[in-house]
């Protein structure tokens, strides 16, 4: 059975978090070339370099980030059984790390997300959010740097990531416009759409795929004035009037209420799915499994 030995990697550790050896040899009170030679041997226990240097800092390798990863859950965990051991609470939060697809409703992920949130749950949460290109958000999380992705496409089979699809639901969409817009394009909805001018999701995703066919199979062309990766920048210019935009029909009621547009109709053929992917190690994470079971009880019941 081979052992890992946790004093090199609270070295690593250390490092890390100092940002550099001469700032952790100062905090722990151990000279640099003992620190160098602990991480050295650490690195040959495990069998790959944790760091490169670039000029005169040392960057954390692939393997390296995963190393901290786990280093960071470990000793966390380890000053928790202290503070449980002599009677008191750890009072630090357990860190939620989380990835939101750029093209994702940001109305829909905070709904998602508030379950997670859960003031009377036994752990509390700190949530720690980042919004970028799902394919980004994947290498994240196959690096252990995200608890969960939220996304509307799953993580593709064949990729070098154990993680799980969670499926939480799917919506419809519906269209929306500012006040004066709407007013003039609601009555012969949806034959007003041809010409009008829209605000589109950007090409690579899932929505807009279906978005297009549907407009094909009604046999419109509106004019297209902006495209968007960012749906919250979609949503803000379709509030300024410059043009129909698509949203979530889950969430329609809190898009009306905050952009202060109106719905011209929602399109029951068109429907989005969206996904709760979990690495595998994490799947027991106590946020993942609140967020998984209220958003199938209760958003998408």
């Amino acid at each position: 059975m081979e052992w890992l030995n946790y004093h090199h990697l609270q070295y690593f550790w250390a490092v890390v978090q100092e940002g550099g050896i001469a700032a952790a040899s100062r905090r722990l009170k151990v000279g640099r070339p003992s620190i160098s030679m602990q991480i050295k041997k650490l690195e040959q226990d495990l069998g790959e370099p944790l760091f490169v240097r670039r000029g005169r800092k040392l960057e954390l390798t692939d393997t390296g980030r995963l190393v901290h990863s786990y280093a960071e859950d470990i000793f966390r965990t380890g000053r928790e059984l202290l503070g449980a051991v002599r009677g008191r609470p750890s009072g630090r939060p357990l860190k939620f790390r989380v990835g939101i697809a750029d093209v994702m409703a940001k109305l829909l992920a905070f709904r998602l997300l508030l379950p997670a949130l859960d003031p009377e749950a036994d752990t509390p949460l700190a949530l720690d959010c980042r919004e970028d290109h799902p394919d980004r958000l994947f290498a994240a999380l196959a690096a252990h740097e995200l608890d969960l992705v939220l996304s509307d496409i799953p993580l593709a089979p064949g990729r070098d990531v154990k993680a799980f699809n969670h499926r939480v639901g799917e919506s419809t969409l519906t269209l929306f416009a500012a006040p004066t817009l709407a007013r003039r394009l609601k009555r012969g909805f949806p034959r007003s759409l041809d010409g009008a001018p829209f605000l589109m999701p950007a090409r690579n995703t899932a929505g807009r795929a279906a978005l297009e066919r549907w407009l094909d199979a009604q046999d419109l062309r509106p004019l297209v004035l902006g495209e968007f990766q960012d749906s919250a920048l979609l949503n803000v210019f379709g509030q300024a009037g410059r043009g129909v935009f698509p949203a979530p029909t889950v969430v329609a009621q809190e898009i009306r209420e905050q952009f202060g547009v109106r719905p011209l109709g929602e399109l029951e053929q068109v429907r989005d799915r969206y996904y709760a992917i979990s690495p595998e190690r994490r799947i027991k994470h106590p946020a993942v499994v609140r967020l998984v079971e209220r958003a199938k009880r209760d958003l998408f019941a």
